[in-house]
């Protein structure tokens, strides 16, 4: 079995690059920073969400599945550095060179790694080859776009068409999956700020496990996996959060009833 990786990024404004970029806020605690580069960006933009690479990387939720069984977790520590958590995205696909599945990577999570990877100067070597060391990068790699060893589903189901994309939980929830439950991005710069930081990693968890769900439905639509081996992947997950500590899991249980 080919592992398999799903990630998804939470993020925050980037108080000290938002300094940076503007030093007329220099001497400005980090909340009032961002609400004036908020509120500059709504008056601009009609709506408050900054660019990519103004982002802040506070957490990486991934699902890790392979011959050893399915594990979903945040990596690092909730205190961990932003680098620290991005070193350990990359080092494990340098590791197991997996298969990379994400909702909205392609427009989202995967540029603001780049972006980020670039701030800290976080090397990736196997993420960034494309078949200079590797000739079979060269046919399929994490960077082109209808490569196979990313898919963003979201892009892949709506044809590639911006216009035809669906949220996560809206998918999830018409599939019988239980999407999201207590948060939603949105909402994770004020979480952040009343100290939320478990809340917002156990939220990127259930994200990501939302995501691998679909992952399976899909590939039993392109019949990689049969009607038994698709439930058997269910069952695994169901298994698997049943006896993972953590209330967010019972949550998530409680709101997928057997079909």
């Amino acid at each position: 079995m080919i592992p398999t990786l799903v990630f998804d990024l939470e993020t925050i404004p980037d108080a000290q690059g938002l300094r940076c970029l503007n030093p007329t806020w220099a001497d400005l605690p980090d909340d009032q920073v961002i609400e004036q580069a908020l509120e500059a960006r709504r008056e601009t933009h009609g709506h408050d969400f900054l660019p990519l690479y103004q982002h802040r990387i506070v957490v990486i939720g991934c699902v890790f599945r392979d011959d050893q069984g399915f594990r979903v977790r945040a990596l690092g520590q909730a205190d961990d550095p932003e680098a620290t958590l991005i070193s350990s995205f990359f080092k494990t696909i340098g590791h197991y060179t997996p298969t990379l599945v994400s909702w909205n990577g392609s427009g989202f999570d995967l540029p603001v790694l780049h972006y980020r990877s670039l701030v800290h100067g976080v090397a990736a070597a196997r993420y960034w080859e494309t078949g200079d060391d590797d000739r079979e990068f060269r046919f399929n790699n994490y960077l082109n776009r209808y490569h196979s060893r990313h898919v963003d589903l979201m892009d892949v189901l709506a044809g590639y068409n911006a216009r035809a994309s669906a949220p996560l939980d809206s998918l999830a929830r018409l599939c019988g999956f239980p999407g999201k439950l207590d948060m939603d991005g949105g909402q994770v710069w004020q979480a952040w700020q009343a100290g939320e930081r478990e809340s917002i990693r156990q939220y990127c968890e259930t994200d990501v496990v939302n995501t691998w769900l679909l992952y399976c439905r899909w590939r039993l639509l392109k019949g990689e996996l049969d009607t038994a081996a698709y439930a058997a992947e269910l069952q695994l997950v169901r298994d698997t959060l049943a006896a993972t500590p953590g209330a967010h899991w019972q949550a998530f249980l409680a709101a997928w009833p057997p079909a």
